[in-house]
């Protein structure tokens, strides 16, 4: 699966759920998204939550932005570092992030990473189209 086929596919996800919930206020749909709730109501929302596994070991896990706005990505690769592609990094080069590296290629590793997931960052991020919050995620090029 190539980043931009699971961006697309997920954005559809996430917008069929907001459909639903177009009638809740921002706090309540906020909450909604919280991965206790999700992987009761939501089960398809996430591969991980058939296993009731969190992708990030945290407390209040809420997954409202599964997939980060700091995240880059392009399938074709950005550059050339050290001989290998890189093919997505952080934006923001989060403290908590890494780098997978393999034979030839460097993807971003947000493992670590919990920012995306906090409420008080969603809430200050928020926006009812999934998509238009993830805007600059896909770049096209370097």
């Amino acid at each position: 699966m190539t980043y931009l086929s699971w961006f697309e596919a997920h954005g559809k996800k996430h917008r069929a759920i907001m459909e639903k919930l177009n009638h809740l206020s921002r706090d309540k749909v906020i909450a909604y998204f919280r991965f206790e709730n999700m992987v009761k109501k939501e089960p398809d929302f996430c591969y991980l939550y058939q296993e009731n596994k969190k992708c990030h070991e945290m407390e209040e896990l809420n997954c409202y932005l599964c997939g980060c706005p700091n995240f880059r990505f392009n399938d074709e690769g950005f550059s050339n570092k050290k001989g290998k592609t890189l093919f997505s990094y952080c934006f923001i080069n989060s403290k908590d992030g890494g780098v997978f590296e393999s034979k030839d290629a460097l993807h971003q590793d947000c493992t670590n990473c919990t920012i995306p997931h906090e409420e008080a960052y969603i809430r200050k991020h928020f926006r009812r189209d999934w998509f238009e919050m993830m805007r600059d995620v896909h770049e096209i090029s370097t």
